[in-house]
């Protein structure tokens, strides 16, 4: 019983093919393309003022040379937001439950910002590494610790994604399990519990966008540390 809990995470397969890729593909078909007339859509409209709102607050504390990862930044806010929401789908695989997926994500874009400080300003980027005014027997430990947190970095990243989405999608089978089990036994406890597992529905949808905000925010911040 609990293997088939976790079923739900394996990489969907067909005829010993991995689906991955077309499970990574598929939401781009999903957005409206622009058009060349005058007027746009009232989705195409809405789309693009949600665009130009996040690209706003993301990059407003950045500054202009922050500002060429724009584009990426925003498309892989929008690439995390609606492979969260599309797992919440029945029948459906989430590929951001794989933390190898994820990892994927973190460490390239997490490591492209420590190398743009390391080339532009060595100085300023190893200077996080020791608070001003240290004392001189807590420099060497101070040192690693820093380190390691900057190191940790992705691993932290890829991690609270998993095991948010992870977590969440685990509740909602074990309720719903729960839910079908009790309706012919008590009826009542049942239909309660059914209230509970829309409730909790509605949170993983939120927490599905939350995730996503933050996950790219935090790279934001990597990114305004070392610009």
């Amino acid at each position: 019983m609990m293997l088939s809990f976790f079923d739900q995470f394996m990489s969907p397969t067909m005829f010993g093919i991995p689906l991955m890729a077309l499970a990574l593909s598929l939401p781009w078909i999903l957005y409206p393309k622009p058009t060349s007339r005058w007027l746009n859509s009232r989705l195409l409209t809405l789309q693009g003022w949600f665009l130009n709102r996040f690209t706003q607050q993301i990059l407003q504390p950045i500054n202009l040379a922050g500002h060429k990862w724009a584009v990426l930044l925003t498309s892989l806010m929008l690439f995390l937001i609606t492979l969260n929401m599309l797992g919440l789908l029945p029948y459906t695989f989430t590929p951001t439950t794989q933390l190898s997926l994820n990892m994927a994500f973190a460490v390239p874009l997490w490591l492209a910002t420590v190398i743009i400080g390391m080339r532009n300003q060595p100085t300023h980027a190893l200077g996080h590494l020791l608070p001003e005014g240290t004392p001189t027997l807590l420099i060497p430990i101070l040192i690693i610790i820093e380190t390691i947190s900057l190191f940790i970095r992705p691993l932290a990243l890829g991690v609270r994604l998993t095991a948010n989405l992870t977590a969440g999608h685990l509740l909602i089978q074990l309720i719903a399990t729960a839910a079908f089990v009790l309706l012919p036994l008590m009826p009542t406890v049942a239909i309660l519990t059914a209230t509970l597992l829309f409730l909790l529905t509605l949170l993983e949808v939120a927490v599905a966008m939350i995730q996503a905000y933050v996950f790219v925010l935090l790279l934001s911040l990597y990114l305004q540390e070392n610009v």
